[in-house]
Parts: C-alpha cells; sequence; structure tokens
C-alpha cells in the first residue's frame, strides 16, 4: 500500500481558509483535476470512499443467542447431570425444550434481520469528476482528496468538498445537522469555531443540491469526513440492554441460586440421615426439574414474538424480540423535529400583504382574508403577488403539484400559486421570461424580466431587508404610493414578527419598465411578504396527547433554531408558548455540569441547535437518572443516540441507512402514531409475561413444596423427575403462552408507566406466588393423604393420584391470574380465547398420558377408578375456589378503604 505520508496532508478545518490555499495544500488545480496516477496512489492511501457498513447478524450468532439465557443454561446442567447418572429420558426431555426454545427465537430473529436488509439501499451513485483535464463519471467510492467535483441542483454530495466555486447554489443538509431549510452556499471562508450548520463553503457528504451549481474539491472521504465521524459514534455508543432483558437476568439468576440451595440442603440432610446416595441424587434432579420453570425461554420468546409480529402489522419492525418490550417501559421520549415532528417540506402559510394579511390553507386549498375565503382576484395585490413568487422561480412541479425539483422554499411558493390556479408554464406563454439575475449572498435578491402587455414586468423575491432597500414605493388602496423610512421600518418589524413564529421570510416586489435592460434591483414597488414553514405531521398531536396520557414525557431534540423548535413544540402540543428550551451552545459536557445545570437539563421540553454528541450525552444523562429512553429519529445526525438509547426509533421512509442500521426498531410508515401503538404494545406484553410468570412460578413453588417435603419426611416421591419434567412442559406451558398473547387491558395507556427499577415480580406478586403455591401444595398432598388412607392406594396409583392432582390444580389456576378489579366471570383471562383452548388442549393430553399405554408406562402412571377421578377434580378445584375467594375480599377491602377516605 503506498505509504500516507507521501500524500499531501489533509487541511484542518477547511471551511476557514481560502479556497486557493485549501487547493494549494492538496495540490491540485480546478481546471485539470487530479492525474490517473495521482489518484490511485491517493486511493492507496486514504482507502475507499465508502463508510464501514455494519455487518449483518450470520445465522451462527443469531443461533448461538438464543443459548445466552441463565435459564437455558441451568436447563443445560440438569440434562447433564441426568445423563450423567443414566437419567436418559430426563436429559433426553430437557435437551428437546432448549431446542424448541431456540427453534423459536432463532426463526423470529432471523425473520427481523432479514427484513431489516431489506430496507437498506444497493444503488452506486456515479460522480462527475475533473480528472486528466477531463469531465467523467467516477463510482463515488473512487473519490479521493483532490478530486475536483461538478455539482449541479440535485446532486447528493458523495464527499466533503471546500467549494471553490458557488453560483446561487444551496444545500439541504437536513439528514446532517437537523436543519430544515435549505442552506445558501459561498466561497468565503468563515470561522473555524463555526458549526456544521454553519460553515457555508462547505458541501458535506450525505446531503444533497437543491439549487445552483458549482465545483468543489474533496478534502475528506470515507469514515474522515464529517458522516462518517458520526458513524464512529454510532459505533462507539453501546446499546443498553433492555429492562426485560436485565429483569429476567436477575430473576434466572435469583432461580440459580435458589436452586442449588435447595438441592444442596435436602441432598446434604438426605445423606446425613443414611438414606440411599442414589436416591438423593434422583432427588436432587426432581428437586432441580421442579425449580426450573422450564417452560419460562419458549413462552417469553414466544409472547415477544407475537408482540413483534402484531407490531410489524402496524408497519413497525422491530429488530431484537426484547426491544418490544422496552417501549412499554419507557418514560421519556427524545424526538427529532425535522421528519419526525414535522413534514420535512416547506409550505407557504401566508402572504402579509401591503392591504391584507392573507392565510394559505392546504386543506381544503384556498386562501383566508381574516376569516373570510377570499380569491386572487379578490385582494388587491394577491393576484399580483402570486404571480411573482411563481414566475420568479426555478423550481419545477410534479406529480400534479404534490412534489417538486428544485429548492424546497420555491417548490411551496409554486404549490401555493397552484391553489389560485397559476400554473407556472402558463404563466410563462403569457409573461414570457426575457432573463435572470441570478440569487446571490452579496443582494440575497434574485429577479427575473417577463415581457407584458405595453412593455415589461421584473419581478423580484428575496430577503426582506434587501427588497425594502432598493424599494421605492408600495402599492396602496388608491395605487402605487411613495415608501419611507416610516412605512420600511414597519415592514422590517412585521418580518421580526413572523420571524418568531419561526418562519422562513421572503419579500417580493415588482417594477414596470419600457427597457428590458434597466437595473432589476432599482426603483422598486413592494407588494408584501411571504411566511413558510415546515408544517407538522397531521397525526403527532394526537400521539404526543396519547403519550401524556400514558404518562411519558416528550422531549424535542433537534439541530434546528431554538424559535422554530419552540414554535412548532406549541403547534403540535408537545408544550406550551412558555416552552422551556435549551440550545447546544449552553449544554455544557456531564461531568462539568453542576446540579442547577442538570436539574434545568432534567426538565427541559425543547433542545436546539445540538451537535451529534450532545444528543448522546443528553441520552446519557437521562438514563444515569432512572428514566428508559426512546430516541427518534431519521437523520444521520440521529444515528448515535437512537443507538445509546435504550430503543432507537428510526423512520423507514424518510430515514437514511445509518439512522435505521443504528436503531432497534423502524416504522415503515413514518407514523410518529405508530410509536403510540409500540408503547401499548409493549406495555401489554410485560404485563402479560408478569402473568406467566407469576403462574409458572407458583406451580413450579407447589411441586417443590411438594417433593422437599416428602424427602424431609421420608415419604416416597409423590411425582418423579419425568412427571414433574412433562408438568412443566406440557401442562405449564400452553396456559403460560396463553396468558402471554393476550390482548392486554384496554386502559393500559391511562397509566403511568411502572417504575423500571420495580422487579418483574413484586413484593405483592411474590406473596400471590407464596400463596397460591401453598394452596396447590396443600391440595395434591390432601389428595395423596386420602387415596392412601381412604382409597389404601400406593406406588404409581398413589403417585397417579398427586400427578393428576398437580396437573389440574395447576390448569385452574391460571384464573387465579385475573386482576382483582376485574369480574371473577368476565375478566381479561376468560375473554382470551387462548386461554379455553389451552384448557382442553392440555385435559386432553392428561386424559392420553393415563390411557395410552406406552405414554402412561414411560410416566409410571395408572388409570385411576370413576371414585378416584373425583377425589382428584375435587381437590384440584380447591386452589382456585380459595385464590377467587381472597381476589374478592382483597377487593372489597380495597374499595371500603377507598370509600373511607
Amino acid at each position: 500500500m503506498t505509504d500516507r505520508t507521501k500524500q499531501p496532508v489533509l487541511p484542518e478545518n477547511p471551511h476557514a481558509l481560502p479556497a486557493g490555499k485549501v487547493l494549494a495544500q492538496l495540490g491540485v488545480s480546478p481546471q485539470k483535476g487530479l492525474t490517473s496516477s495521482e489518484a490511485r496512489a491517493r486511493l492507496a492511501a486514504y482507502g475507499h470512499n465508502a463508510l464501514r457498513a455494519r455487518k449483518t447478524a450470520g445465522l451462527l450468532p443469531i443461533l448461538l443467542n438464543q443459548f445466552m439465557s441463565p435459564v437455558v443454561a441451568l436447563l443445560a446442567a440438569a440434562a447433564l447431570i441426568a445423563f450423567i447418572f443414566g437419567e436418559w429420558k430426563e436429559a433426553a426431555a430437557i435437551a428437546a425444550v432448549l431446542a424448541v426454545n431456540a427453534a423459536i427465537g432463532f426463526t423470529t430473529e432471523l425473520r427481523a434481520v432479514r427484513s431489516m436488509e431489506a430496507l437498506r439501499t444497493l444503488a452506486t451513485i456515479a460522480t462527475r469528476v475533473r480528472r486528466d483535464g477531463r469531465l467523467t463519471e467516477l463510482p463515488a467510492e473512487q473519490l479521493v482528496p483532490g478530486d475536483i467535483v461538478v455539482l449541479e441542483g440535485g446532486d447528493v454530495v458523495t464527499a466533503d468538498l471546500r467549494l471553490v466555486e458557488a453560483s446561487n447554489m444551496a444545500a439541504d443538509e437536513s439528514t446532517l445537522t437537523g436543519e430544515s431549510l435549505a442552506v445558501a452556499k459561498n466561497v468565503r471562508p468563515v470561522a473555524a469555531g463555526e458549526p456544521l450548520a454553519e460553515r457555508t463553503p462547505m458541501a458535506f457528504k450525505g446531503t444533497s443540491i437543491t439549487r445552483g451549481s458549482g465545483l468543489g474539491v474533496v478534502v475528506a472521504t470515507g469514515m474522515q469526513s464529517e458522516l462518517g465521524r458520526i458513524s464512529r459514534l454510532v459505533e462507539e455508543a453501546r446499546p443498553e440492554h433492555s429492562p426485560l432483558e436485565r429483569q429476567l437476568e436477575r430473576l434466572s439468576g435469583h432461580l440459580i441460586i435458589f436452586t442449588v440451595v435447595i438441592v444442596a440442603i435436602i441432598g446434604a440432610l438426605g445423606i446425613a440421615s443414611g438414606k440411599d446416595v442414589f436416591l438423593m441424587v434422583e432427588a436432587a434432579i426432581a428437586l432441580a426439574v421442579a425449580a426450573i420453570p422450564e417452560g419460562l425461554p419458549i413462552v417469553a420468546t414466544m409472547a415477544l414474538a407475537r408482540g413483534m409480529w402484531r407490531m410489524a402489522r402496524h408497519n413497525a419492525l422491530i429488530e431484537r424480540l426484547a426491544a418490544v418490550e422496552t417501549l412499554g417501559a419507557t418514560t421519556v421520549i427524545f424526538t427529532d423535529k425535522t421528519g419526525t415532528l414535522t413534514e420535512n417540506r416547506m409550505v407557504l402559510s401566508e402572504l402579509w400583504l401591503t392591504q391584507a394579511r392573507v392565510h394559505v390553507r392546504t386543506k381544503p386549498p384556498g386562501f383566508l382574508a381574516g376569516n373570510k375565503r377570499v380569491t386572487a382576484g379578490e385582494v388587491a395585490q394577491l393576484d399580483e403577488a402570486l404571480s411573482a413568487l411563481v414566475l420568479c422561480n426555478n423550481a419545477e412541479l410534479a406529480d400534479r403539484g404534490k412534489t417538486g425539483t428544485g429548492d424546497p422554499l420555491e417548490v411551496a411558493l409554486l404549490q401555493a400559486g397552484r391553489i389560485a390556479g397559476k400554473e407556472k408554464k402558463a404563466l410563462l406563454r403569457r409573461f414570457p421570461k426575457l432573463r435572470e439575475v441570478a440569487f446571490d449572498s452579496e443582494s440575497k435578491m434574485m429577479a427575473t424580466v417577463h415581457r407584458a402587455k405595453g412593455g415589461f414586468t421584473i419581478y423580484v423575491k428575496g430577503a426582506p431587508e434587501a427588497v425594502l432597500e432598493h424599494a421605492t414605493h408600495f402599492a396602496g388602496p388608491d395605487g402605487v404610493r411613495k415608501l419611507g423610512r416610516r412605512q420600511a421600518a414597519t415592514w422590517l418589524k412585521r418580518t421580526d414578527m413572523l420571524a418568531e413564529q419561526g418562519m422562513r421570510i421572503l419579500a417580493v416586489a415588482m417594477k414596470k419598465t419600457a427597457d428590458a435592460d434597466e437595473p432589476a434591483y432599482s426603483g422598486l414597488t413592494f407588494l408584501g411578504l411571504l411566511g413558510l414553514h415546515d408544517p407538522p405531521r397531521s397525526d403527532v398531536s394526537e400521539a404526543i396527547r396519547n403519550c401524556r396520557d400514558a404518562g411519558i414525557r416528550v422531549i424535542m431534540i433537534t439541530g434546528d433554531h431554538a424559535v422554530t423548535a419552540r414554535n412548532i413544540a406549541a403547534a403540535v402540543c408537545l408544550s406550551g408558548p412558555d416552552a422551556r428550551v435549551i440550545e447546544g451552545r449552553q449544554l455544557k459536557a456531564p461531568g462539568e455540569m453542576s446540579k442547577r445545570d442538570l436539574r434545568n437539563v432534567l426538565s427541559a421540553d425543547v433542545f436546539a441547535r445540538v451537535s451529534p454528541g450532545q444528543k448522546l450525552d443528553l441520552v446519557s444523562i437521562y438514563q444515569d437518572n432512572g428514566e428508559i429512553v426512546a430516541m427518534t429519529g431519521d437523520g444521520v445526525n440521529d444515528a448515535p443516540a437512537l443507538k445509546k438509547a435504550d430503543i432507537g426509533v428510526a423512520m423507514g421512509l424518510r430515514g437514511t441507512q445509518v439512522a435505521r442500521e443504528a436503531a432497534a426498531m423502524v416504522l415503515r410508515d413514518d407514523a410518529f402514531s405508530s410509536i403510540v401503538t409500540a408503547i401499548r404494545e409493549g406495555r401489554v406484553i410485560f404485563r402479560n409475561i408478569q402473568s406467566f410468570v407469576t403462574y409458572l412460578l407458583s406451580c413450579n413453588l407447589s411441586e417443590i413444596l411438594i417433593v422437599g417435603l416428602a424427602i424431609l419426611a421420608g415419604l416416597p416421591l409423590p411425582l418423579l423427575p419425568l412427571q414433574i419434567l412433562f408438568l412443566n412442559l406440557v401442562t405449564d406451558v400452553f396456559p403460560a403462552f396463553a396468558l402471554g398473547v393476550g390482548e392486554g387491558d384496554r386502559q393500559v395507556l391511562k397509566r403511568r408507566p411502572r417504575d423500571p427499577k420495580l422487579p418483574i415480580i413484586t413484593p405483592k406478586l411474590w406473596a400471590g406466588i407464596i400463596g397460591h403455591g401453598l394452596s396447590i401444595t396443600l391440595a395434591t398432598l390432601g389428595a395423596l393423604f386420602i387415596a392412601r388412607t381412604v382409597y389404601g392406594l400406593e406406588g404409581e396409583q398413589a403417585v397417579t393420584v398427586s400427578f393428576l392432582t398437580l396437573a389440574f390444580a395447576q390448569l385452574w389456576h391460571v384464573f387465579n391470574m385475573r386482576d382483582a378489579r376485574a369480574g371473577m366471570f368476565v375478566n381479561a383471562v376468560t375473554r382470551n380465547k387462548f386461554v379455553w383452548g389451552a384448557l382442553a388442549l392440555c385435559t386432553a393430553m392428561l386424559v392420553a398420558v393415563i390411557y395410552v399405554p406406552f405414554a402412561a408406562e414411560l410416566l409410571h402412571l395408572r388409570r385411576p377408578d370413576p371414585s378416584v377421578w373425583g377425589l382428584i377434580l375435587g381437590m384440584s378445584f380447591a386452589p382456585v375456589i380459595v385464590g377467587q375467594t381472597g381476589k374478592e375480599v382483597a377487593a372489597f377491602l380495597s374499595a371500603r378503604r377507598s370509600n373511607s377516605k
């Protein structure tokens, strides 16, 4: 490879250097460009002009990821112990569980990864470059520092360029800076410390040219570009584990400790009392199997997968299963402004003319003066002003006026003219264009000269202060009148009033002349002001209100101006007019913040003019203060924070590839309201997970108590390891799965987010688990006692009674999972069709293992007599009767306390 030290040193802060000095440092002529040999040497030295693509997870990593759970590890250990001691059936059954869980998780995550790959663009962009004195087209990845690139309106900038020439040029940098307005470009140096949005002599990789033309020299490529630096931030940002992942890991760890302790204590007591060592090993395996909720990984995976599929139907694509639940725990949403809260397009909303203030409406299209709907011909100057903004314009409309090419501001003006029936082509036939004075940063205006009846008409638009400076008259009610200083000052104040509303302001003027070559900007007649803005998305206000009802703070975080951000925040009901806005220049580094600074940051409604690094800091600050942070965005500038947040939400249509790859969730329809759907789904999933974990643990506790008490009492095992495994994998899993896929409470979005610091199983739920576990244990041991003392059953017949009583008691126990505030007979559990299906299936399976000889022999079971069936079913109903009575008493006492208050 060529030594980079033999190549020119890339200029630091090229935006602060004159163009000539940058060209000299890079050793290139703008007329000839690099030679082919120089380009090859620089390509070898600096590498291809490409960003490092994130590696897609392969089949093997996705598969191995399914075995990373502590519960899975504990199951694998139990299978190994069973295998070592010759318990082949138990070992094979546990291995089957692991295989099923891995298959479900692997299939679901693979589907998500493939869907994400489908969103990535594979297009290769060609760039016009001067090489060897000739203009040629090259793939963008072959650009090197020193290449001379030719730019025109509509081009995508493929490397960081220092502009050498710029004619009426503007660039859309919204994906990089968050600024929704096109940025005018020139070649004059600016201060070294200027933020990206103010570096006017630069064109950055990933942005696009909206108008004009120019020439630029490549100063940075690939990962050295500003886009590449942001990509490095994405790589460095460590994604946090979701709350569900953390809590399931914590619960699994506690289960491992509990299992080891129980097995060790009971095993040691048994051996110390002189019992057979092999018998104690068998008992230890039985206890381990009883203590581990084998169905937990399968049910958790399937519940999350079903939630993921439901969200996909609502255009929300999740890449990681656990991310489905994270939104349910979200307490703060950081939302980007441009393209997320707004439509990322400009519209003309107001014409403040010399005789009337006219508002433009797009739905339904029309004009309002005061509260009255008017036409262009009914308001003085409106018809002339609309003609001016259509004719003094270089954009073109497409798709019946819905979209356009050129500067977004000019596209918006053409769309406003179209509302009044003023089509550009038709007007140009009536008023042919003779010449144009292009916009430049010196005059801050542009003009077009048109042939008109009896002479010529010049239309001018530009910055209000520039147009007013060159205007000598204004159109009054009784004709054209002299424009004095007082009137000009009044119009400048009106400009400030519109700017305070977050609008982009232009002024429009005209003059009639007999000489087409007369200076365009002298003796103008002022017509009025044009106010344009990036409108809010129609569904955002309702979505934000829903978030507020759900107890979730929505905070805007944008690279745009503070005034614009404040007004958008008010327009979408994110905050009131007195919103607390903090600009990036006011933000200190996290390590330098005082307590007061931290309080201000944590109470802000809007963060404006912030850099990608500051977005990353803000996410970390809120996370460090206990918040579960979701971050929405669509631009390259959002990517690092999208990856760092607890869940990043990218826009699939507008979103850049970098943003989509950094996010955990992609909204395929770009609808902010889809986030509310995701939040509801996340909350439902967590509540469902709580229900089935409570169900599984109370069932497992009853098994531990039954086996443990028998061992301590010196009695034969009432349940064999393979029987317990059958219960845990069959009769427990299906009801638990039914609980995990329920539709949930319809009022779930009317409650505050749960405290993310609380475990999945709260102390109140643990009390319920212990109570339910004891009731099931007593019912099972009671049935066993009656079977032995009353019916005289022993051996496998007695074990069959305890097995079936426990199995049916666990099945009916599913009805104890209803909310105490819901009715006993009509509630989320009884409305869940999957619950009834699970009960029917499990009942059929229990009957089958009794009456199918092979299955009965495998599980050491015998057919009960009809009278014994009565004992089994009667005792199995006792726990659910106790549980339902307890819930009714608790609800009565709670209501009584509420009434007394």
